[in-house]
């Protein structure tokens, strides 16, 4: 074969490979086609899709909620299942086993903190007890000798006309005579017109359970239809995404929740022991663990984790809860500029406005469920977003415009004026 024959068949095989349709290239070798949203689909169609999905939401919220929660259960499992399948298992078998881990590790880790929670707040309920009602050899209690003290300082400070201790001490004998006991029957009352909203939790629970059951197990089914109308072109499977972006949300929280409740918890256990606040130490593994849990509700959470503790601060000694709000501003501090930035910055990398948009949408719509809910949904829509960011291209309002014409008037050039000849 000569060179030029060689030249000519090399050059009509590039063209056969050029003219080949885009998906009958390898997905792996580039992008893959985009999909181009038309200029009145963006102007009408995208509102009111919009509109519709708002009302969706307000007719079936309750539904809509029990599917999203089990949604992320399941796509956060999935890869334990897709590991132990991987050992032969059979996947309803693995979906068992590893259910059932999670079932465990949920009830074990709140009948601890239960358990904790209850010794504590009961300690701290009988000494509040006794603050108020057991008196010294004095005649008076320790509260009202803490108001007498207090009342003093108001006087030696110019605040003579803030008279606090007829009122407090008039409220603390009523306690003593038996308004806790009212107190305790309005409790009761309470729980008991809460009864059913606590079966209608569990039957909630049951049917997350159920579903994301359901999912597990058609997971891979749900898999393979995405991947064919949706290939994954040089990255991972949407779902896989999906399921990455909520895991690194989840040990982003973990550790943030860790990191923090365990400065909470250390920081009351010092301030007990140098006597800051008097006997906190023996309610810090308490403070830690609420900090820990409330911490999973960002932006408002860290403020309420501060609220017992200083509630607690304050029975005992008025001004040790100078001590207690240091502590939890220095937490703050911490956790604000080391904590987030180096942890949750990668797990959700969404902007600040859209996280707060999201907590007060799901609050607004499902209550503390709906905020609780909340991240973990915005990140696996962060997940979806990046996946067909890169499928969708939207129509440029710019296209077709063309060059519009403009008249110029050019002037002809002045000559200069010639010098006179001798």
């Amino acid at each position: 074969m000569t060179v030029a024959s060689s030249q000519a068949h090399d050059l009509s095989e590039l063209k056969r490979v050029l003219a080949r349709p885009h998906d009958t290239i390898h997905p792996m070798a580039g992008p893959g086609p985009t999909i181009q949203i038309p200029r009145w689909v963006q102007l009408v169609g995208l509102p009111v899709l919009l509109v519709l999905a708002f009302l969706l939401a307000q007719t079936l919220g309750h539904v809509l909620f029990l599917f999203l929660t089990a949604s992320v259960i399941a796509f956060t499992l999935n890869p334990l299942v897709r590991d132990l399948t991987r050992l032969r298992l059979p996947r309803g078998i693995a979906v068992t086993i590893v259910f059932a881990l999670f079932v465990a590790a949920v009830a074990a880790l709140l009948v601890a903190i239960g358990i904790v929670a209850f010794n504590q707040v009961q300690n701290a309920g009988e000494r509040v007890d006794a603050y108020v009602t057991e008196e010294r050899p004095n005649g008076q209690t320790a509260a009202e000798e803490d108001i007498d003290r207090f009342q003093i300082w108001l006087d030696d400070h110019g605040f003579e006309s803030i008279q606090v201790r007829e009122q407090v001490n008039d409220w603390i004998a009523s306690l003593g005579a038996g308004e806790i006991s009212g107190y305790a029957q309005e409790a009761i009352a309470f729980a008991r017109g809460a009864a059913f909203s606590v079966v209608i939790l569990l039957f909630s629970l049951i049917l997350i359970i159920v579903i994301a059951i359901y999912m597990l197990l058609d997971m891979q089914r749900l898999e393979r239809s995405i991947d064919s109308r949706f290939p994954p072109h040089g990255g991972p499977p949407l779902t896989q995404q999906i399921e990455s972006a909520l895991w690194g949300y989840v040990k982003g929280q973990a550790i943030l929740s860790t990191v923090i409740g365990t400065s909470a918890g250390v920081g009351m256990f010092v301030l007990g022991k140098t006597g800051l606040v008097e006997n906190a130490d023996e309610y810090a593994l308490l403070f830690g663990l609420w900090t820990a849990f409330i911490e999973v509700i960002p932006y408002i959470g860290p403020w309420l984790s501060a609220v017992p503790p200083a509630i607690y601060a304050l029975f005992v000694d008025p001004v040790s809860v100078i001590w207690v709000g240091l502590l939890f501003l220095f937490i703050y501090q911490v956790e604000g500029h080391i904590v987030v930035p180096n942890v949750m910055a990668s797990a959700l990398r969404l902007h600040p406005l859209l996280v707060i948009f999201g907590l007060l949408a799901g609050g607004e719509l499902y209550g503390i469920a709906g905020v609780l809910i909340a991240l973990p949904t915005m990140a696996g829509l962060r997940a979806i977003w990046g996946f067909f960011g890169e499928r969708v291209r939207l129509e440029s309002w710019d296209e077709g415009a063309g060059d519009i014409p403009v008249e110029v008037e050019i002037e002809p050039p002045v000559e200069p004026p010639r010098a006179a000849s001798g």
